[in-house]
């Protein structure tokens, strides 16, 4: 039998503006903006429903340091349910809702414990066991010490769970914030992490386990896939989690084959099938369309109208059913061969490492004004950005097989 059982939740984001998406209709920005607290919305309906002993919060709770008014309102309305159900829950603050913004400040009820800047170890009974809950909240925005040397070593109580919104010593994909090892949290012997800060879901390690529950939302494109969060089942020596997703629609890229299509209607038909099918296995979803399988027929065919007129005809040949699904971008994978007709630049930017990214784009990173929306250079930036190189000459090498 489980002896406790708990939810992770992390990065929820309350409030986030959705920055960089275009191509939108109208009629759709609405459900997008208000994306991060439906999935919140989700969040709390499953907790009434599967009635956790307790439940974690890792982080980030809200987007910005001056959390909006409205977010606040949500999240307390939200604990006010767990209070009325009687669910515990545990809240350290991150990087982005760090104790130093400036807001205007909600009670939360009783049901709900805070961490503050120290780390502190909070102590809750369940089914006779004694859980002990160490965490902190960010102070400011960046903490660059090692938080997870202030954490106390576990004293052979029932239980021992840790709460840290930071990131792996190194990392060169994120922020490094209250960085740590592998090595340094297995050394605490506590029974389970509960991660915030990366938002892509991932096992750190698994004895014992160290856990991201990821983003309970997706922003943007460079975050692919089902969000939600984790629900732990905890006996000693064995911990069982079941993926909760939460989202109230997802990024996602969708591969259409264009093997055999020779004309226009074929394809637009070929692409509103694979769409349907995607949503009815999916729900609502901003995806990438992936053209594949080229051939000289359907290069023929691509190259008769703009990139942009295919993404029109596509966004309006979409039915409108339940859910909503937006292409925000049309992509052709050119075939090999092809490529190998301008390789160069590609060649020359594959083998750049972050310091040369970093001092191509130095001049744009340093403008006083456009600085603050553009993205970190990640190796996720990277990616990205060679895949958009990819799609420019794949644009150019069409126009030229003319």
């Amino acid at each position: 039998m489980t002896d406790v059982r708990f939810l992770h939740i992390a990065d929820l984001h309350l409030d986030s503006p959705f920055k960089g998406l275009t191509s939108i209709p109208q009629n759709k920005w609405q459900d997008i903006r208000e994306s991060t607290f439906n999935a919140f919305t989700n969040i709390i309906k499953y907790a009434i429903a599967s009635k956790p002993d307790f439940v974690l919060i890792v982080g980030d709770v809200y987007d910005g340091e001056n959390r909006s008014l409205r977010a606040q309102h949500l999240f307390q309305k939200g604990m006010e349910e767990l209070s009325s159900e009687g669910i515990p829950v545990f809240i350290c603050y991150g990087n982005h809702d760090h104790l130093s913004g400036n807001w205007v400040r909600f009670q939360l009820p009783d049901n709900v414990e805070v961490f503050g800047e120290e780390v502190d170890t909070k102590i809750l009974e369940v089914k006779g066991k004694k859980v002990q809950i160490t965490g902190f909240s960010y102070k400011e925005r960046h903490i660059r010490d090692a938080m997870h040397t202030r954490y106390p070593v576990a004293n052979g109580q029932d239980y021992h769970i840790g709460m840290l919104h930071g990131s792996i010593e190194g990392n060169e994909e994120h922020d490094v914030y209250a960085p740590f090892r592998k090595t340094d949290l297995v050394s605490k012997g506590y029974d389970y992490w509960a991660l915030g800060h990366i938002h892509k879901r991932q096992i750190l390690h698994d004895d014992p386990f160290i856990v991201y529950s990821g983003n309970t939302q997706s922003r943007h494109r460079n975050e692919k896939g089902l969000k939600g969060f984790y629900e732990v089942s905890l006996t000693k020596g064995q911990v069982d989690l079941q993926f909760i997703p939460s989202s109230a629609f997802i990024y996602d890229e969708v591969v259409v084959s264009c093997d055999g299509i020779i004309h226009a209607n074929e394809l637009i038909a070929r692409i509103e099938e694979t769409l349907h099918d995607y949503r009815e296995s999916n729900g609502s979803a901003i995806v990438e369309v992936m053209l594949t399988d080229i051939t000289d027929d359907t290069a023929e065919l691509l190259k008769a109208s703009t990139k942009e007129e295919w993404l029109q005809i596509i966004q309006e040949s979409i039915r409108e059913e339940e859910h909503f699904i937006l292409v925000q971008k049309l992509q052709i994978e050119m075939p090999k061969e092809v490529w190998n007709e301008s390789s160069a630049l590609l060649q020359s930017i594959e083998a750049w490492d972050t310091a040369d990214w970093k001092y191509a784009l130095k001049e744009l990173y340093q403008h006083p004004k456009g600085s603050r929306y553009l993205e970190t250079i990640s190796s996720e930036f990277v990616k990205e950005t060679k895949l958009e190189v990819e799609q420019l000459l794949s644009n150019v090498l069409i126009k030229r097989s003319e």
